[in-house]
């Protein structure tokens, strides 16, 4: 990796993520030497990926390349790299562009779609983790109405014009709400010869209320704001399978050529970390410094690690602000190692919950103050805006939703890369962070 070997010891970091990136850039560079290794050169800020999605940003606006946050760092590097494996044993890293050796090893690879062990869902389904997913849903979205113009066959046409998507927490109801503009607002205007009101946006939630991890006032707000955008909500419905063109359910069938798949997550895992109860539910199970159970260096953060305590059973949620304390605290944590101090124990802090449903329509729990509407969504969107990285995608951001806001005007509906479909995954494709 040409990266030179010094006389400090050597923490490597594998993740660009939230709680990656944190660590890294609070890291002191003048006690330790620091390598991050991720597959894709920015960070990408996944709460915003549904607009990309849904044509109301392009990538590039909830993106930032990762050499820029780090420029001028010394005894910082940065490598582009797929990572196969962990050899504990010698303390080395497998990559796709060569070995690394560390002396303190952070995992913070975030989490993957779970689809549950079913692979006709996984082979057909469209997830959204990622910007490329992102942009393969947006073409697909297009692409579907574009053939549905040209088509006689009606059933055919509904199958195209029909989007389920699976899963009410923040990312479906934010997902269906957008997608609900677009038929109310947007798609009428771009096809005029295609009556969008045959357009059917159906959201599928397994439980009996949205948001289940937010207040029933947020939940009920949620609905009621889907419904207005005429989203069609079904409780208590688990899907079962799905063949590209029908989903079984355990209630009824759906027929329709998009299926979004928003209905669960598990942590990204890289082989090598091995061991009795290390790996429960998807995620390494770590101590109250991060640490990995059974490896006093290596660590975990965010959405891979499993925090289990007497009063959290089942671990902290899989949110950004979990990694970025979590980060935070770890960068602390490695200057208290060097002073030979006892590290500090992670306890997250909870500064709430929110989701937007479209424009003026928002939901946001606070401790102590529960609210939705107008002001809720400015909340929403400045929280938003501050959190995204860099100035440049902060002013293009804010002046894209202001002229949505003024104009209902999703100005970047392009058919960049056209999707032409999920091709088979290879039993021995390599772990990719």
């Amino acid at each position: 990796m040409n990266i030179p070997d010094i006389n400090l010891k050597r923490i490597v970091v594998i993740g660009g993520g939230f709680g990656g990136l944190r660590l890294a850039k609070k890291l002191s560079t003048k006690d330790y030497q620091v390598v991050l290794l991720d597959k894709h050169n920015y960070h990408a800020f996944q709460p915003l990926l549904y607009q990309v999605a849904t044509a109301g940003l392009e990538p590039d606006s909830i993106a930032h390349a990762i050499r820029q946050v780090f420029a001028g760092k010394e005894n910082f590097y940065f490598r582009i790299a797929n990572v196969d494996e962990i050899n504990t044993s010698n303390q080395t890293i497998s990559t796709n562009i060569g070995n690394i050796h560390y002396d303190y090893l952070v995992i913070a690879t975030g989490s993957d779609t779970n689809y549950y062990g079913n692979k006709n869902i996984e082979r057909y389904a469209m997830p959204m983790k990622s910007i490329p997913e992102a942009l393969d849903l947006r073409s697909l979205i297009l692409q579907n109405l574009e053939k549905a113009l040209l088509t006689n066959d009606l059933d055919e046409r509904s199958r195209l014009m029909n989007y389920v998507i699976v899963g009410g927490g923040p990312t479906g109801v934010e997902l269906a709400g957008a997608m609900g503009e677009l038929k109310k607002h947007v798609l009428p205007h771009d096809y005029p010869d295609l009556d969008i009101r045959r357009m059917n946006v159906h959201l599928i939630q397994g439980a009996d209320r949205l948001l289940p991890t937010m207040s029933q006032n947020a939940s009920d707000k949620a609905f009621t704001y889907l419904e207005e955008l005429g989203v069609q909500v079904w409780f208590d419905m688990m899907v079962k399978d799905y063949d590209g063109n029908v989903i079984t359910t355990d209630k009824r069938p759906f027929e329709a050529t998009t299926l979004i798949w928003a209905a669960g997550v598990k942590g990204s895992l890289i082989p090598g970390i091995e061991g009795e109860g290390v790996i429960v539910g998807g995620r390494y199970v770590v101590n109250e410094f991060n640490q990995i159970k059974g490896f006093e260096n290596i660590f975990a953060l965010g959405d891979v690690a499993l925090m289990i305590t007497p009063e959290n059973p089942k671990g902290d949620p899989m949110v950004a602000q979990v990694a970025i304390q979590q980060g935070k605290l770890l960068a602390d944590n490695f200057e208290r190692l060097k002073e030979n101090q006892p590290m500090k124990p992670f306890k997250y802090k909870d500064k709430g919950s929110m989701a937007t449903i479209g424009r003026d329509k928002a939901v946001v729990d606070l401790p102590g103050w529960k609210f939705a509407g107008w002001f809720a969504w400015f909340v929403w969107m400045f929280v938003h805006l501050v959190s995204l990285v860099g100035f440049r995608n902060k002013v293009v951001a804010l002046m894209n939703w202001v002229v949505q806001y003024f104009q209902y005007n999703k100005s970047v509906r392009l058919i960049i890369r056209p999707y032409k479909g999920k091709k088979e995954p290879a039993e021995s494709d390599p772990a990719m962070f």
